[in-house]
């Protein structure tokens, strides 16, 4: 099994091009948190959305994507990207993105990051920066590495001790997949096609991240 220091070495990919799926990933600043509650999760889960282009009225829909209220100013046209997984640790988030058009993903991640740090600097009443410098990219170029980067993401919460299986954690994409749970932010086509059928994909995920990653 390949270790995950040596699947990371296009980190820092910036040419960003139409086509092209890239894992997004960034921590707090000084390792701190960036999400301090279920509010915090879920505002910026609603960044997400709105970001792909999501009415906010869909996203209010889903207990996961629903904020009470809300002057978050991100419009964005539908079908310029896909996310195809996520995840959002207490301290860092990792997102599996796909560029559908010619508008490069930094943009996407511009848009949401920069509206989430006025958030949470607002509401906890904190000054400074809320994101350690920019946020990595990591390339993916082809079904295997596409296969692997899912299931890391999807396994994070496992390996830092936050669940016992990656179903117990929320504020992952697993469970759509897993589930009948349908969040509208997720495209799932993919990377079901790609891992052969959802029970397929169920357990490649628990198989493809090893206890050495």
């Amino acid at each position: 099994m390949t270790c995950y220091n040596e699947k990371m070495k296009n980190r820092d990919y910036k040419n960003f091009a139409q086509g092209t799926i890239v894992h997004i990933f960034n921590r707090g600043n000084n390792r701190e948190k960036i999400f301090y509650d279920q509010g915090d999760f879920k505002a910026f889960l609603f960044r997400v959305g709105l970001a792909l282009g999501i009415d906010s009225k869909i996203l209010k829909t889903e207990n996961l994507t629903s904020v009470p209220f809300s002057r978050i100013r991100i419009n964005s046209n539908k079908n310029l990207f896909e996310l195809h997984s996520f995840c959002l640790m207490p301290n860092h988030f990792h997102l599996l993105i796909e560029q559908k058009g010619e508008v490069p993903i930094s943009k996407l991640i511009l848009q949401i990051c920069t509206s989430y740090a006025m958030y949470i600097n607002k509401k906890h009443k904190r000054i400074g920066h809320v994101f350690q410098d920019q946020f990595k990219a990591v390339l993916i170029e082809n079904n295997s590495q596409f296969m692997w980067t899912s299931a890391y993401i999807h396994m994070n919460p496992v390996k830092n001790g936050l669940a016992k299986s990656p179903g117990e954690y929320v504020w992952s994409s697993y469970n759509d997949f897993s589930s009948e749970r349908n969040l509208p932010i997720v495209s799932k086509e993919l990377l079901i096609e790609t891992f052969g059928g959802k029970n397929n994909f169920i357990k490649e995920t628990l198989a493809l991240v090893s206890d050495k990653n």
